[in-house]
């Protein structure tokens, strides 16, 4: 065992893990509420993968049009959602969204402007009203620069270039984080009173997504290891517009946001397919003729909306059976066309990272030429299990917020509740932890034995003669993911997944990692398995315990939503005997909120419009 007495230790009262919006946006929060406050990112400070949200984030503000409220968000979000959201999570998103969005701007935050001023607001898929607040196609970049030039006056201390590898425990709560810096191999210990984990999703566990590196599930990981519940993690959301060529590019995101803007999906015969696939749910709100959805975009709000900005998990099915069909595009995917509809000038001033990315990654020149687009891994709905009002885990000291945490989203996020959901998420973690500090009455402390153990864990991959290669693990376990795990899915496949990680994890538990622990690629790439694997693992689980089709999660053997479908979330916990999984029951909604999420979106707008007169 190693002596941690010779372990560099930081003592901090909340630790924060993950510098993307919802961990800044927590920090901020903890450091106001006076909390000496550490901020661990695995990369540098502003490469965190909100850099790569493009198209705005949601907000009720009615800049764009009027009729928009918190009601009319909170029930697209639910009806986006399955109706598997988590009932007052959905609520103090859609309430709080507008609020987060201008303070974000009160802080810096140059946003487009409507002809009067206003913050701008753009269309995106399952939104009834423009309600993305946007900065061209460059949102998430804004937000990161923002948080980070207004954070750091916060007095928070910020570790780049440092992986998390443990939650350490006392007594059943929080008591620090063991870590480790990327650059010099050292080990590094996190005092903390209570840790918010932020750490996003673990889309890396399958070849083709939009995730950046750092996508490997840590938080989801460390959570589950130190006891915690992670829930919905059957739903997968796979973005339908991804690059698909070339081949170095496969999976990179393609904005919503052009769809937003008026671009049309087009199979190889010129056919707008997306008229094909409206569900019967959305038939009353969803355009059946190009007229009708032209009309709607050029503003006629008493026309329907284009089928294009459906919700994403319609979408991507819809991509998948024309091209299973025989219609898709010469590399497997289908066409989104914005160059018929668009003049170039406009294209390139609202999606100006559209065009370059296509022009130097692609040599296509969105201006003038379709772009091939298909379904990649883009979100995980689900995630750590967090109460509503201050997003604790169900593991005292543990806070989780972002991408990571489950609950908002349900079966299906909708486009730009991500950024909205790290701004009014990340200050109700910082909140909730803030107050779970104060209210501690002693000083958790390290239990040696645990950290001892974490460090002999990460070192064994250092100090075994010969191993298997981490690389090549990975790209077997992302194969694997993809092809039994993918945007739809059947028992056969699922138990088969299963049987394929036993495999895997016996070459995990003999991987080798070349080299010393200085500038070491090799044994990251090595560490990162263990996390990957639980998520793999938790993913194949719920999404074999589910026996239905909602949302993201589509079984081939299960076709349609069941009623008893929207009565249960799956939860996944870490037993004696392994990774246990079972179902749990909901409890009944709100009966107000409930009554707004099954009204009909006219009698809604006229509630709306009574209540403004009203006022």
């Amino acid at each position: 065992m190693a002596d941690i007495s010779e372990i560099q230790t930081i003592e901090h009262d909340v630790v924060v893990i993950g510098a993307g919006g919802a961990g800044l946006r927590a920090a901020i929060e903890c450091s106001e509420r006076g909390k000496n406050t550490g901020l661990v990112c695995k990369s540098l400070l502003g490469k965190a993968h909100t850099v790569m949200a493009e198209g705005g984030m949601a907000a009720a503000l009615a800049n764009v049009d009027h009729r928009d409220h918190w009601k009319v968000h909170f029930r697209d979000t639910m009806r986006g959602g399955k109706f598997l959201n988590q009932w007052r999570m959905a609520e103090l998103h859609a309430q709080q969204a507008p609020d987060r969005t201008n303070e974000l701007e009160e802080w810096g935050a140059v946003f487009d402007r409507t002809p009067n001023g206003l913050i701008s607001q753009r269309n995106f898929g399952g939104h009834r009203y423009p309600r993305l607040a946007h900065v061209g196609d460059r949102t998430g970049l804004e937000m990161i620069r923002t948080l980070q030039d207004y954070g750091i006056h916060q007095g928070f201390q910020v570790h780049m270039e440092c992986t998390a590898l443990n939650l350490l425990q006392d007594g059943g709560r929080i008591a620090g984080v063991l870590a480790y810096w990327r650059e010099s191999g050292r080990f590094v210990i996190f005092k903390a009173k209570a840790v918010i984990l932020a750490t996003g999703g673990g889309g890396k566990a399958w070849r083709v997504t939009s995730n950046s590196w750092e996508y490997t599930g840590d938080g989801l990981a460390m959570a589950y290891l130190a006891g915690a519940e992670l829930m919905d993690m059957e739903f997968v959301q796979f973005h339908p517009t991804g690059m698909v060529w070339p081949p170095s590019v496969r999976g990179t995101l393609v904005t919503e946001g052009v769809r937003g803007d008026g671009g049309v999906l087009l199979n190889k015969n010129n056919e707008r397919f997306m008229f094909n696939y409206i569900p019967e749910r959305f038939a009353d709100e969803t355009a059946d003729s190009e007229q009708e959805a032209n009309r709607w975009l050029e503003g006629d709000r008493s026309a329907r909306r284009p089928p294009e900005l459906l919700t994403r998990d319609v979408v991507a099915r819809a991509i998948v059976a024309e091209v299973q069909a025989g219609r898709g595009s010469p590399h497997g995917g289908v066409f989104l066309d914005i160059a018929s509809r668009r003049p170039a000038e406009f294209i390139k001033k609202k999606l100006p990272s559209m065009y370059h990315q296509f022009k130097e990654l692609a040599e296509v020149d969105i201006t003038s030429q379709p772009m091939e687009v298909g379904p990649t891994v883009h979100y995980f709905m689900g995630g750590i299990r967090v109460d509503a009002e201050t997003q604790s885990s169900t593991l005292p000291g543990l806070f989780a917020c972002g991408e990571c945490a489950a609950g908002l989203h349900g079966a299906n996020r909708l486009g730009g509740n991500s950024l909205s959901d790290l701004l009014v998420f990340g200050r109700l973690a910082g909140l909730g932890a803030a107050d779970y500090v104060d209210k501690l009455k002693s000083m958790p402390q390290i239990d040696s034995d645990q950290a001892s153990q974490g460090i002999k864990q990460a070192t064994d991959v250092l100090n075994r003669q010969t191993g298997k290669n981490p690389y090549l693990i990975h790209e077997d376990l992302q194969e694997m993911m993809s092809k039994q795990v993918g945007i739809v899915r059947q028992e056969e496949d699922l138990k088969q997944a299963l049987k394929e990680l036993e495999r895997i994890h016996k070459d995990v538990a003999e991987v080798k990692a070349h080299g010393a622990s200085q500038y070491n690629p090799g044994w990251h790439e090595a560490l990162d398995l263990r996390n990957l694997m639980i998520v793999a693992e938790a993913t194949a689980r719920a999404c074999l315990e589910r026996q239905e089709s909602r949302g993201a999660h589509t079984r081939l053997d299960y076709p349609g939503e069941r009623d008893e479908g929207v009565s249960f979330n799956v939860i996944v916990r870490k037993s004696e005997r392994g990774m246990e999984v079972c179902r749990e029951q909901r409890s009944a909604p709100p009966a107000e909120l409930e009554r707004i999420a099954h009204l009909s979106i006219e009698a809604l707008e006229a509630e709306v419009d009574q209540e403004a007169r009203n006022a």
